[in-house]
């Protein structure tokens, strides 16, 4: 029986566990990346576990999320990460050199090897044949020392395309397809793995738009195979060297299969508020808009803004709708101003946005009140863009250009013949924004720079004999990581300051929760499915955590958030029955009695009694040796301290 590209690499990375589906593995990583919202907790954890210098073939810090300075907050958090990167082995991206996955993409990834990263949409880099995949800072911390990274060996989906992209249909509109079919909880334990004839038609570029938001299905991760297409990339960035040919077995066996013909896709949106509400744009139809945002890790490559120059050029932006559009690194902005294609989104009335995340965080270019903004972003949750109610879709960069120039939402099919666009033979190099560190006979020299914001990773305890504790908060299903910990430019900044940031602590569900929360001591929330779906910011437990909550109920969890609770010692549990649901309220008081004795002898059925209405309910506790053995220590933190004795 043959191998999947997936099983292939993580088989070759094995160093714990055995590749049966379902059960836990642990894989050498061989690279890591930070960005600077989760980066200084991520260092600061770093230097916790005493371990002088990176162990892994490439780590980099990149600066692209907190790059809005109204104040001295994110500044000094740079300084920080910077100073760590250069004592310790790291490379840092400085700020202006662009998204950390577009980055990567172009001058660090490499076909075959591991890649885990904090944040979510670390994905990116399966578009060029990498097992690459979001994960807590923590979690990335622990591989930067040596450590193996842990996942649960996934099953694998065998996405075969045919035919080709008609024109003016996108690379979005193949991730919006799968989408629509197997919804934001439809990865979840799987790897999306693109294999069949229609892959020889797209270029990387457009790989890593479908595999970037393959964060969006919950899935561990997505990977093309790594072919010629792949290898001009490389070559064009002056990397061919790091190029092999990877691909799965003829008689590989996939657990599931999904049939997508390119040729049958039209231009299709992701509708508020959630990435799979898909409907096409015939069928929305002409919808007047106010604002286009064209950017991002998911659409901020040299071949999308060629295609969105192309679509604006004698053209000038609808006087009703603010257009801004970041491109995705300083590669491509240089690109841009040297083919002329940057002075034609400037002459069609573009803001042209710094080389970052920008607007997808909620970091600048909030829509106005109840304003329908276009974006070629992949997240459109609820108040995400800093306007609470605004109405967020998602598209393609080709929808997007086309509706900012008639004001309405706008099939871009209409525009007539598409040229051919092709990426240059040789990208523009230079490595100038990338600081390597200093050598390791230097590292002594260099100093750690903290500013008065940055503060100590919260304080954590072994598990407790028993757990008697209010629901301070019962919540609904699918709430997301900006629910419970929100970003946007007020936020942001305080990433390194859990004591100032929990105060933000689901506050958009229910703004009296940091106060009762830390006024009980401890805690129970309890929720509804696909918990903690969305970002892989790991303050949406870190917080929690400060705050005292000691287990978290739901009726499901999103993979990397029930990692990060784990992390930071918070009891993940699951609804047995998921009816039993409705038998709690806020406020009611739970009893999980002897729950360090059950969680040692590896009990995965516990029992919680709520003390309010004397109903019993029947909950999972699922851990594995290890993560029980994380539990029981009180924190991954604790628990790689006391392995390293």
């Amino acid at each position: 029986m043959g191998l999947t590209l997936t099983e292939k690499i993580l088989k070759a990375h094995l160093v714990d566990g055995e590749m049966i589906k379902g059960q836990e593995i642990g894989i050498k990583i061989d690279q890591t990346l930070t960005q600077d919202a989760t980066g200084t907790m991520a260092y600061l954890e770093f230097e916790a576990m005493g371990v002088p210098r990176v162990k892994t073939e490439r780590s980099v810090a990149y600066i692209d999320h907190n790059t809005l300075q109204s104040g001295f907050e994110n500044a000094d958090d740079h300084r920080f990460i910077g100073s760590v990167a250069k004592k310790h082995g790291i490379y840092f991206s400085r700020p202006g050199n662009g998204i950390c996955h577009q980055v990567h993409l172009e001058r660090f990834g490499v076909p075959g090897k591991t890649l885990i990263g904090s944040d979510s949409h670390t994905p990116t880099g399966g578009g060029i044949g990498m097992i690459a995949i979001g994960a807590g800072g923590l979690d990335v911390a622990v591989a930067m020392g040596g450590g193996a990274y842990y996942i649960t060996c996934p099953k694998v989906v065998k996405v075969n395309l045919t035919g080709k992209l008609s024109p003016w249909v996108a690379a979005k509109d193949v991730i919006l397809e799968v989408l629509k079919r197997l919804s934001v909880k439809g990865g979840v334990g799987k790897v999306i793995e693109y294999c069949g004839e229609g892959v020889k038609s797209l270029s990387v570029p457009e790989r890593a738009t479908i595999t970037n938001m393959g964060a969006e299905l919950g899935a561990t991760t997505s990977i093309f195979p790594s072919d010629e297409i792949t290898r001009e990339f490389l070559k064009a960035q002056c990397r061919e060297e790091v190029w092999s040919p990877l691909a799965a077995d003829d008689d590989a066996v996939y657990d599931e299969t999904l049939e997508i013909n390119l040729s049958e896709l039209e231009p299709l949106a992701a509708c508020p508020h959630s990435p799979d509400n898909i409907k096409g744009i015939s069928e929305i139809g002409s919808m007047k808009i106010d604002q286009v945002c064209i950017g991002s890790c998911t659409n901020s490559s040299l071949l999308d803004m060629l295609k969105v120059a192309h679509i604006l050029k004698g053209k000038t932006v609808h006087p009703d709708v603010s257009l801004s559009i970041a491109p995705g690194s300083k590669q491509v902005l240089n690109m841009l101003a040297e083919n002329g294609a940057l002075s034609v989104l400037i002459d069609a009335g573009a803001r042209i946005l710094e080389s970052a995340c920008g607007p997808c965080i909620g970091m600048g270019q909030s829509p106005n009140s109840k304003g329908i903004s276009l974006r070629t972003f992949n997240r459109n949750f609820e108040g995400r863009s800093g306007t609470k109610d605004g109405q967020i879709y998602l598209v393609s960069p080709e929808v997007a250009a086309a509706s900012a120039i008639t004001g309405v939402l706008t099939d871009p099919r209409t525009l007539g013949d598409m040229p051919e666009f092709k990426l240059p033979n040789v990208f523009t190099i230079n490595d100038n924004m990338i600081v390597p560190p200093v050598d390791e006979a230097d590292m002594d020299s260099v100093e750690i720079l903290r500013g008065p914001n940055i503060k100590p990773f919260p304080e954590t305890a072994p598990l407790m004999d028993s757990i008697d504790a209010p629901c301070s908060l019962k919540v609904g299903d699918n709430i997301t990581t900006d629910h419970i910990m929100p970003a946007g430019a007020k936020i942001l900044p305080l990433r390194s300051n859990i004591p100032a940031i929990s105060q933000h602590c689901f506050a958009v569900c229910d703004e009296q929760f940091p106060t009762r929360a830390k006024e009980l001591g401890k805690s129970i929330i309890v929720g509804g499915s696909n918990y903690g779906q969305g970002s892989s910011r790991e303050h949406a437990a870190l917080a929690p955590l400060y705050l005292g909550v000691k287990a978290v109920l739901v009726k499901s969890f999103a993979r990397i958030h029930r990692a990060n609770l784990i992390n930071a010692g918070i009891l993940p549990l699951t609804f047995v029955n998921e009816a039993d649901y409705d038998n709690i309220a806020q406020g009611d008081q739970l009893v999980l009695a002897d729950v360090r004795k059950d969680v040692e002898a590896g009990k995965s059925e516990l029992t919680i009694v709520n003390k309010t209405n004397g109903k019993e309910i029947p909950v999972l506790c699922e851990l594995s040796g290890r993560t029980k053995d994380i539990m029981l220590a009180g924190g991954l933190l604790d628990y790689t301290r006391e392995s390293m004795k």
